[in-house]
């Protein structure tokens, strides 16, 4: 199994991408979340290009991706949304399964709300579309929210900082020896950049526009009834279990399965979430 790395240009802006797997395959889109990017997968694909065609991108301003200043680009979840689903007409992606984590989530149901008709399964790992599934560790962000004064803002910064990206990727974790440095050092890296935090929060101001659509994504599920995997670190400090769960509100046969794990379930759970989805898209 071969990793290819490729980039996309999506009128103007370079999208870059990891792709595995027969081009013939059924097509798999991974969408990652923050402070992430397409390497969070870098052990899930391996257990899956054998029968599946797997693109992950970065998101704009996230990873390899091209990072434009704000002036340039609007960094809102509608946009980064059109970015990506251009970018998967621009790739051939006609018909695909999506998987979806945490920002992944809102940017990968705009996608299916928008062409319900490309979509032909969704996986849900630690991504959220009810009130429900939304923690107390969102009041400091509610808090913007509600009042996107520059104090409020700077509250959110300690978000950003080295020690709370680590914090996300063993907070929850039984054993965090199983947790490798590399995904929160690089997480850090991208951080790091001249830039990089302004933009991270402006897109915590713009998250109250995906709880805003919760609704609307909730309608889709209702109406379209996708067939849905949900793969969900139950100690997800974030994202709770109850978000989980909510989907068979909407899609009465909805699989639902909590990991003993965290928000990033696939630093420790890469093998059971992947035996999770070959079961799943093999019905």
């Amino acid at each position: 199994m071969t990793i290819q790395y490729r980039i996309q240009d999506v009128d103007g802006l370079k999208v870059f991408y990891r792709e595995a797997g027969a081009r013939g395959a059924p097509k798999l889109l991974l969408l990652h979340g923050f402070p992430s990017s397409s390497h969070m997968f870098r052990d899930l694909i391996p257990l899956l290009a054998d029968r599946f065609h797997i693109v992950a991108p970065d998101l704009p301003g996230f990873g390899q991706s091209d990072m434009p200043p704000r002036q340039q680009f609007n960094y809102t979840f509608d946009n980064i949304a059109a970015v990506i689903g251009r970018f998967t007409e621009a790739i051939g992606f006609d018909k695909f399964a999506v998987y979806v984590f945490d920002y992944g989530a809102p940017t990968g149901f705009r996608l299916a709300v928008a062409h319900p008709e490309r979509i032909t399964a969704l996986i849900s790992q630690n991504g959220n579309a009810y009130e429900e599934g939304l923690s107390d560790g969102w009041d400091p962000i509610r808090a913007y929210w509600k009042n996107p004064s520059n104090e409020n803002r700077a509250a959110l910064r300690g978000l950003l900082a080295p020690q709370a990206t680590q914090w996300q990727y063993t907070h929850g974790v039984t054993d965090a020896t199983r947790v490798s440095p590399d995904g929160y050092s690089l997480d850090n890296f991208y951080l790091a950049r001249p830039g990089a935090d302004e933009i991270q929060l402006d897109l915590f101001r713009d998250y109250q526009s995906n709880v805003a659509l919760y609704p609307r994504f909730q309608q889709y599920f209702k109406t379209h009834q996708p067939r849905f995997l949900a793969v969900w670190g139950k100690h997800d400090p974030f994202f709770l279990p109850a978000g989980a769960e909510a989907y068979q509100r909407d899609i009465p046969h909805a699989l639902v399965r909590l990991l003993d794990t965290g928000h990033f379930a696939l630093e420790t759970h890469a093998e059971e979430i992947a035996a999770a989805i070959r079961e799943f898209l093999a019905v």
